[in-house]
């Protein structure tokens, strides 16, 4: 009986904590942190679709040779800006969306250690989006001196450059609050029983992950704090003719830049490694060796930023180095890869559109990764630097890789998230039409790069024109695909499709599908002990 009454009063209090804002002021207000999960997952695909808005502009451009619609400033104003909303305003919120999202519910913790600051560190987003957009309509124009913002370039640009700047520090002030709130929460918060190495994969990921973001954030900051004062205060940092050195942009960008590029990878290797073991209906091959191959992913990635600057002049032993650092990567990626392919080996697998998204990752993500083995040669890297092969090469690990796996978790969590089944026959129409144009899009551009194309140019000699337009084809057949993405999350996010059951996927073993779906407003009162 005295249990019985626990119960109602515990249920009670629950219902009196479930009294919260409603209308636009419950979004502004809110600290927990499924509502801020689903903030950034919204903002991160509204930031999505108006970089694709810009490619769709490059790709139009390079349908044809000659200058068809933008004069070459825009043309490089388009290609920059297109580079930092999809990396600072697509790909990085929408894993601080999974990550707000999902840590809480699979540790087993009733939210974010700092639930306010949680809070901040989204509402410094749509501002700082705002600054980088507006640039666009400032005299001179957006910035235009590529995502890398190298100076000189950056140096001698309009007031662009300056909200550009400026958006950049919002963004990064935001990532380290956000970080700091996930190592917090990681290490503090979870469930009585669950030690390092009984928590989900995901997790861990992002546990690594946010030291890396805690790390480097500051450096970008310093970097893009110099270009500022060379610009407005006669500092001479990166201007040679005071006696500056404007490589020296390069090194400190690019000790951001390359765990950069593994900040945006690792929670898609921990969505990966929740996706495949569901389906495959097994348990991860290799939990303890996954952990130890992203944790060496990290530190190896401190190691090798100038395998972007072979071209700058390096002293050989410095080009030797950094070959042999960034071929080292290679081996904790395909412990990875090979443990993924283990788990599936024998499993009883099913292909339902998450498994589908983790499998093409898998392939296409490989692929990416053996291009990029080739660039970390230096003679190679030397006759591809600033070619198209380098940007096929990158979107094939940010596209098939980042977004694959940012679809692949949103079509596995979506049911847990609404209550409510995504369409099957949307989400398989969303991969296949993804998958094939993708490649369409991206697989001629290596061909463009070994045949010297170079990147970021509005007009190219006819011998490009072929593959330039069968890109171009598959860049509008890609980007108009994802409405189909957004055409099933809306329908499910509005209880169109089948009620949810609490753990819709039998091979799904972590805490959150213990919850209801959708799970409540707060999800673990109690702590669940984990065995």
């Amino acid at each position: 009986m005295q249990a019985a009454h626990d119960h109602a009063a515990h249920a009670h209090g629950h219902d009196a904590h479930a009294h919260h804002p409603s209308g636009i002021m419950r979004w502004v207000q809110t600290t927990n942190h499924k509502d801020i999960g689903t903030l950034y997952l919204i903002f991160s695909l509204t930031m999505f679709f108006i970089g694709g808005i810009l490619a769709f502009g490059i790709r139009a451009e390079l349908f044809q040779p000659g200058l068809q619609f933008w004069r070459p400033d825009f043309f490089n104003e388009l290609t920059t800006m297109h580079g930092l909303i999809m990396v600072f305003g697509a790909i990085m919120p929408a894993f601080v969306g999974f990550a707000n999202w999902q840590i809480p519910m699979m540790i087993g913790a009733p939210d974010m250690a700092f639930a306010r600051m949680n809070n901040w560190s989204f509402w410094l987003l749509p501002p700082a989006a705002l600054l980088l957009i507006t640039s666009f309509f400032v005299p001179g124009g957006a910035p235009a001196a590529g995502w890398t913002i190298y100076a000189p370039l950056s140096t001698q640009m309009g007031p662009g450059m300056d909200l550009g700047i400026f958006a950049l520090h919002i963004m990064g002030a935001s990532s380290i609050m956000g970080s700091i709130n996930i190592v917090t929460t990681i290490l503090n918060m979870r469930a009585p029983g669950m030690t390092l190495m009984k928590m989900p994969l995901f997790v861990w990921t992002w546990l690594i992950t946010a030291y890396l973001l805690i790390a480097v954030m500051p450096v970008l900051a310093g970097a893009i704090t110099m270009v500022l004062t060379d610009r407005h205060f006669g500092t001479n940092f990166f201007n040679a003719a005071g006696g500056g050195d404007p490589v020296m942009f390069q090194h400190i960008f690019w000790f951001f830049g390359h765990p950069e590029v593994y900040i945006m990878i690792l929670p898609a290797f921990g969505i990966v490694s929740q996706v495949i073991p569901a389906f495959a209906r097994k348990p991860l091959f290799g939990y303890a060796s996954m952990v130890y191959a992203t944790s060496s992913i990290a530190i190896l990635s401190f190691i090798v930023w100038a395998h972007h600057m072979f071209t700058t002049g390096m002293p050989a032993a410095g080009q030797l180095f950094f070959m042999f650092s960034t071929m080292l990567i290679a081996v904790p990626t395909g412990v990875k890869v090979f443990n993924w392919i283990a788990t599936m080996w024998k499993g009883s697998m099913t292909f339902e559109t998450p498994m589908l998204f983790a499998v093409g990752f898998i392939l296409v993500f490989s692929m990416g990764g053996f291009t990029g083995l080739i660039l970390a040669i230096t003679p190679v890297d030397i006759q591809l630097q600033d070619t198209y092969y380098v940007v096929a090469h990158f979107h094939y690990v940010l596209v098939a890789g980042s977004l694959f796996a940012i679809f692949a978790g949103t079509y596995f969590w979506l049911p847990k998230w609404t209550g409510h089944m995504y369409d099957e026959t949307l989400g398989k129409w969303h991969f296949w039409l993804s998958l094939v144009f993708f490649n369409v899009t991206f697989f001629p551009m290596h061909f463009l790069g070994l045949a010297g194309m170079p990147r970021r140019i509005p007009d190219y000699a006819m011998q490009f024109a072929d593959f330039n337009m069968i890109a171009s084809i598959g860049a509008f057949g890609f980007g108009l695909s994802q409405l189909l993405f957004v055409l099933g999350v809306v329908k499910c996010a509005r209880g169109g499709g089948v009620k949810a059951p609490d753990k819709p996927w039998e091979g799904a073993d972590t805490l959150e599908w213990t919850l209801s779906s959708p799970p409540p407003y707060h999800s673990f009162e109690t702590p669940p002990v984990v065995k």
